[in-house]
């Protein structure tokens, strides 16, 4: 029999106002909007009550509320880990505003002033794949945030935090980090 390990199964909030509007939408705490909080049902719908051997949450209202509504609020516990991308003095900016302060910024190869930096967010999601990787057998649930869980994917594979650029992640997706024999990878990714 082939060994069972843990997956785990990144999910990202619905829509906020700011996700819409393409704002960075780090530690502000923004609500769900009601389009978000019947994304979020429908995510529920689309796991169809699986159950997983533990379920983590962001602090943050937005992924909670995710969680709550999706049906699994009930057994989330909080990991402050999973809080999105501290973007400093580039919270609630769009892309496009950044730069026509700094031309050619992304979060990927730019800096935030007064905020984190890659390798923090790295080193957070390196503890939680940490701790997901220690439940030994059963899947673990991931409610959190757009940015986080993209570098979360590209350190489950082994791969630089700046290769989170290439995962991009919709607002009440679910996806699956799983493995192929000895090989951490992505098994889905970005499921509506």
């Amino acid at each position: 029999m082939p060994e069972v390990r843990t997956q785990a199964w990144p999910v990202r909030h619905g829509a906020t106002e700011w996700s819409v509007a393409g704002r960075h939408t780090g530690r502000t705490d923004l609500p769900l909007t009601s389009e978000g909080e019947d994304q979020a049902r429908r995510l529920g719908e689309r796991l169809a009550g699986r159950r997983f051997a533990l379920v983590l949450v962001s602090p943050l209202t937005r992924a909670r509320r995710t969680c709550e509504l999706a049906g699994y609020g009930a057994v989330a516990q909080v990991d402050g880990d999973l809080a999105e991308f501290d973007y400093g003095d580039y919270e609630g900016l769009t892309s496009a505003q950044i730069r026509e302060s700094e031309p050619g910024w992304t979060i990927w190869t730019g800096t935030c002033p007064r905020g984190e930096t890659l390798g923090e967010v790295a080193a957070r999601a390196d503890r939680v794949i940490e701790r997901v990787r220690a439940v030994g057998s059963g899947d673990v649930a991931l409610f959190a945030h757009g940015h986080v869980l993209r570098i979360l994917a590209a350190r489950w594979c082994d791969l630089d935090a700046t290769e989170g650029r290439r995962f991009s992640l919709d607002p009440a997706t679910w996806s699956v980090l799983g493995w192929e024999h000895d090989d951490p990878t992505v098994r889905t990714w970005n499921a509506p």
